[in-house]
């Protein structure tokens, strides 16, 4: 049955190639014409799937995000084909996606406990740059009808700075995925910046601030909860990433489920807040791939992540499509608990 259109904001987490998930997600969340996407905000690989949604719909609509999207992550995948990262021959028959047992992942990752980027990638050269010149037209971008907030991390201040449409750029994107042990921070304006999810993995407050949407859906990819305790050197540091990249998210959520109580009702900003409808689109894979596979960009792996993201997406639309526009679908009262 048809139905009255539902402006809804969106919130796209990182985590590398992880991020094709998400893809998936907003592969079929655009396939429903009664969603109108009204504002991203996105972090890292969140920065890249939005920037590609906004400009991709800028030039064709749904349509014309739905391919710009695919075409992302196929010039992706192509270019993992002589990525240096690959899986061993034992993953591979094994069918893990992992890529713990490969010799150059794990050179790479010992020596960026000892080496700086700045020892053996002083220029700061970045794969994903010609990806991205390649994918977006950037001056199209900022007329998008999709109102775009990309989130990096300011190493100066150690807070979070939001670009927006007019201010985003290749470098721009790559500065909200710039993790530091991996690539020299990227400059703009005179300012280093690292990767956005030190500071907000996405921000939500643009959202609030800056759009008339009440509605609010959440991409993670970063598990909150993750069963067990990490042993390994590795699985202690995955662990830890995971946790720093949810914790601002988890404070901006907390604050909504608090104003909710407490704000009145009326056009304060803490009303806006108490008002936001948090939805949030489940993803019970991420706990089960490792840091590691963040690195791998295999097509195979790729596509796997979009079929998972788009079997979400339909689970997620037949069980809380009626809840959009009208309540919340995620019990924000639980992330009080403890509080």
């Amino acid at each position: 049955m048809a139905r009255a259109p539902v402006s809804v904001d969106l919130a796209l987490q990182g985590g590398g190639s992880h991020g094709a998930f998400t893809w998936g997600v907003l592969d079929r969340l655009l396939e429903e014409s009664w969603l109108h996407i009204a504002g991203v905000s996105g972090t890292s690989a969140g920065a890249m799937n939005a920037a590609v949604l906004a400009d991709g719909f800028a030039a064709g609509g749904a349509d014309g995000a739905r391919a710009a999207l695919a075409a992302y992550w196929e010039l992706v995948a192509e270019a993992a084909r002589y990525s240096p990262f690959q899986r061993s021959p034992l993953d591979i028959w094994l069918g893990r996606w992992t890529l713990d047992h490969s010799p150059l992942f794990v050179a790479m990752d010992m020596a960026s406990r000892v080496f700086s980027p700045y020892d053996f990638n002083a220029a700061g050269t970045n794969p994903l740059r010609p990806i991205l010149e390649q994918a977006i037209d950037f001056e199209r971008l900022k007329s998008s009808p999709i109102r775009v907030f990309v989130t990096a991390t300011n190493v100066r201040t150690g807070r979070g700075r939001v670009f927006r449409n007019e201010e985003i750029s290749a470098d721009v994107l790559l500065a909200s995925a710039c993790l530091p042990t991996l690539f020299p921070a990227v400059e703009i304006d005179g300012e280093s910046y690292w990767d956005g999810g030190y500071s907000g993995n996405p921000t939500l407050t643009p959202l609030v601030r800056e759009l008339d949407s009440d509605d609010t859906i959440l991409i993670p990819i970063n598990p909150i909860e993750r069963p067990g305790t990490p042993r390994t050197a590795a699985e202690i540091l995955n662990r830890l990433n995971e946790v720093s990249f949810n914790a601002t998210a988890l404070k901006e959520l907390r604050m909504i489920a608090l104003l909710r109580k407490f704000a009145h009702s009326d056009d304060s900003e803490g009303a806006r807040w108490g008002r936001m409808r948090i939805h949030l689109v489940r993803n019970e894979i991420m706990s089960s791939l490792g840091y590691s596979s963040k690195l791998n960009a295999e097509r195979a792996f790729l596509h796997m992540l979009r079929d998972e993201g788009r079997k979400a997406a339909q689970a997620f639309l037949e069980a809380d499509a009626d809840n959009l526009g009208k309540r919340s679908s995620v019990d924000l009262d639980v992330l009080l608990d403890g509080v």
